[in-house]
């Protein structure tokens, strides 16, 4: 989608030498399939004279389809592998009401020394601890339908896919499991804390 921009915009992207050469254009840690984002970083490079930050924005947000936007330009500065934390809410929804005691038992799920989870992947399905990638976390009432949960959560190498919380509530309180949940990326970080700009 975003090669197609830059092109609709008049946009050069450089490419990669070799014989299959392949557009300079990637995302940092690419969203998983239904999560929605506030804070997507798009690592690109551009030939020929390159026009104004706020040129560049401007030809990309007339290019790019409804809902997805540029919201900042900047010279990359940092490395991708110095991002590190993540924040998201991670949305639980009952259609027949919160279930009784779902947040105390959410709380003590999530403050167990381990949380045991099966992880899916291209080399198989993997038991892993989600715990120690879990760093803060807060509970709370959105209406009588909906839970959310502030998570702030390891980034990368290893990553926690918010997600597997959920598999987490099926594994070990089943009785508390969301007829829908669904994940909203809020904003990421290096290690030391600071937003990754």
């Amino acid at each position: 989608m975003f090669q197609r921009a830059f092109r609709r915009a008049g946009l050069m992207v450089k490419h990669s030498q070799g014989y299959t050469p392949r557009a300079i254009v990637s995302i940092a840690l690419p969203l998983s399939v239904g999560m929605e984002s506030c804070c997507e970083l798009l690592d690109f490079e551009l030939e020929g004279t390159i026009p104004s930050s706020d040129m560049i924005m401007q030809k990309l947000n007339e290019t790019l389809p409804s809902g997805i936007r540029v919201r900042q330009f900047y010279e990359e500065t940092r490395k991708i592998k110095e991002l590190a934390i993540l924040d998201a809410k991670l949305f639980l929804e009952y259609d027949n009401g919160i279930p009784v005691n779902a947040q105390r038992q959410m709380t003590n799920l999530l403050n167990q020394d381990a949380i045991i989870v099966v992880k899916h992947s291209r080399k198989g399905d993997t038991e892993t601890d989600i715990r120690p990638l879990l760093k803060e976390y807060t509970i709370s009432c959105v209406n009588d339908h909906v839970l959310v949960i502030d998570l702030r959560v390891c980034a990368q190498n290893p990553a926690l896919n918010p997600q597997l919380i959920v598999d987490a509530i099926v594994r070990y309180c089943p009785e508390i499991t969301p007829d829908f949940s669904h994940t909203s990326r809020v904003e990421i970080y290096d290690d030391s804390g600071c937003i990754f700009r």
